[in-house]
């Protein structure tokens, strides 16, 4: 059992748009230096729980603290602390690479990060295209521009929306990295995604959600092989 306080703590958490309830008592937590996966199909809640975390969208009830403030009470802290990485959008067409992230680092009152931008690019395979229009950009490029902005602060908190969505294997080989390299330095790091190999590869836990409700937290381990995929298909049925 682990004795820390965790990073992320979410206690029944349900979200309602409507008629809708999108999330249905999600219980999480998820500690410093470890990466935890939000796995299932579409319209599991996964996105839902991830734009609560960011302080995006407001429980409808239950908790969810994030390195210490409650997102519901403390917004803005909980966007200093935290880098999102949303499912869709969240990119100016119009701005290019370059110009996003230079409006991130002046938003956060950053300091001498040129340097870790441009590694960032590099990284990504961005850099030839620091200085176009994202307008003009592939899915697969703006998927891999969304995390580097999401990383370029080094938060405490990484919260990764469905980052492997339509990315080549250059780009997914550069998110494990970002994510390892968050993990590292003590950040906590949640990674929603409907890609199973890509889930364990990535995050040392897993929580599986169906229908907006978590129905197992399991080991990465437990959900390799044939095994686990076996297993994870029984979860879903």
């Amino acid at each position: 059992m682990n004795e820390q306080h965790p990073a992320v703590e979410v206690t029944s958490l349900h979200v309602r748009f409507g008629d809708v309830e999108a999330v249905a008592g999600v219980d999480l937590a998820a500690y410093a230096g470890q990466a935890t996966a939000l796995l299932g199909r579409n319209g599991a809640g996964k996105s839902t729980t991830m734009r609560v975390l960011a302080g995006l969208v407001p429980p409808s009830a239950g908790t969810a603290v994030v390195a210490g403030y409650d997102v519901w009470r403390e917004p803005l802290a909980v966007k200093r602390v935290t880098g999102y990485c949303p499912d869709v959008g969240g990119l100016v067409t119009r701005a290019t690479a370059w110009e996003h992230l230079q409006l991130a680092a002046r938003l956060r009152r950053m300091t001498d990060w040129e340097d870790r931008a441009r590694d960032l690019l590099e990284r990504f395979e961005l850099g030839d295209a620091a200085h176009r229009v994202t307008g003009g950009f592939s899915h697969g490029m703006g998927r891999r521009l969304s995390v580097a902005l999401a990383a370029l602060h080094e938060p405490d908190v990484l919260l990764l929306d469905e980052p492997f969505d339509g990315v080549d294997p250059i780009g997914v080989e550069a998110t494990l990295d970002v994510i390892a390299d968050a993990r590292a330095r003590g950040a906590c790091v949640l990674v929603s995604t409907h890609l199973r190999e890509l889930a364990i590869e990535a995050c040392g836990e897993v929580l599986v959600l169906r229908g907006g409700s978590r129905v197992a937290t399991v080991s990465a381990s437990e959900m390799s092989g044939e095994e686990g995929a076996r297993a994870y298909r029984a979860l879903l049925d």
